[in-house]
């Protein structure tokens, strides 16, 4: 027997909530640097808000995607979805009609916070509110099935980006410069090689099945170097930021990772093992778990170089 607060644990995928955390700390953080400097001003209410408002977005788009990919028949209990994880219906941890439900109620809730947004700034939120609603419904959902084109990455890099970003600095701020889109997208190529890793890991059994992600139509060995490519852009990326005074100096504190962007841009050079080296719970996925130990890694740091920076400027 699974305990509720497990069950949905899993169904949720809380495991990969920590992303979108992070981009909505980067947003808050940035906003209070901001605020401390004295160029914007911070509605603490609305940030508040907004930070759940994406994370409750990226639950209901890890349940919509779930069922959308069981409904076309992509999940079976030979994909590797089935295989690193419990999948909430294949497995029998909810019925279709709860997953339905729970859906439903992760909407509703988004959509109180996007009215209450709206009313407490202006109608731009619903710009950022509705285009992560339609990306999420598009990445598996028919007709138009983004992931099958090689759109999905692209999809994610946007929403984790601008979108995410974006939108809970602009709820809280009224405004949205290009230091922070800039940023918003510098961030995003994380989780972005997060999901090109596991589309990486994916591609013997999407190729066969028609499902034509960026990695299937690249290749293995493109979408490893382009892989690889971003996770040193982002690094690169944060300190011709920081040079523009786009970013603080102590955003440089994410350059920490270097050694673990090195480590894991080796282990991306070498074939896939044909057993893992060591006991890991989401094999057969690979390279998804090398790029979001990366991604948790600097990601971390990048906020806690913030967090310094923005405490200082409003306390000075």
């Amino acid at each position: 027997m699974v305990d509720e607060v497990t069950r949905w644990l899993v169904v949720t995928r809380a495991g990969v909530l920590p992303m979108t955390l992070t981009s909505g700390l980067v947003a808050v953080l940035l906003a209070a640097a901001g605020a401390g400097a004295g160029r914007v001003g911070v509605d603490w209410l609305n940030v508040t808000l907004a930070v759940l408002g994406i994370v409750i977005a990226h639950i209901a788009n890890n349940m919509m995607n779930d069922l959308a990919d069981t409904e076309v028949g992509s999940d079976t209990a030979s994909y590797p979805r089935a295989l690193y994880a419990p999948h909430p219906i294949l497995t029998g941890l909810v019925s279709r009609r709860r997953l339905v439900l729970a859906i439903l109620l992760a909407n509703v809730l988004d959509l109180a916070i996007m009215v209450t947004l709206i009313a407490r700034q202006d109608w731009w939120v619903a710009a950022f509110a509705i285009g992560g609603l339609f990306l999420s419904w598009a990445y598996t959902a028919p007709p138009l099935r983004l992931k099958r084109v090689g759109l999905g990455e692209l999809d994610v890099l946007v929403t984790w980006g601008p979108l995410m970003v974006g939108g809970v600095y602009y709820a809280g701020t009224g405004e949205l410069g290009w230091p922070v889109v800039a940023a918003a997208t510098v961030y995003a190529l994380l989780p972005t090689t997060v999901l090109l890793g596991k589309h990486i890991d994916k591609i013997p059994y999407d190729a066969p099945a028609g499902t034509r992600t960026l990695p299937v139509l690249l290749g293995e060995g493109r979408a490893k170097a382009l892989t690889q490519a971003m996770m040193v852009g982002y690094h690169a990326g944060v300190a011709a930021l920081v040079a523009a005074g786009a970013l603080p100096w102590p955003a440089l504190l994410t350059l920490l990772a270097v050694p673990m962007l090195v480590r894991t841009v080796r282990e991306y050079a070498k074939p896939k093992p044909a057993e893992p080296p060591v006991p890991t719970p989401v094999w057969p996925l690979w390279w998804a778990p090398l790029a979001f130990l990366h991604t948790r890694r600097a990601g971390g740091l990048l906020v806690l170089g913030l967090a310094g920076w923005a405490v200082w400027a409003l306390v000075r």
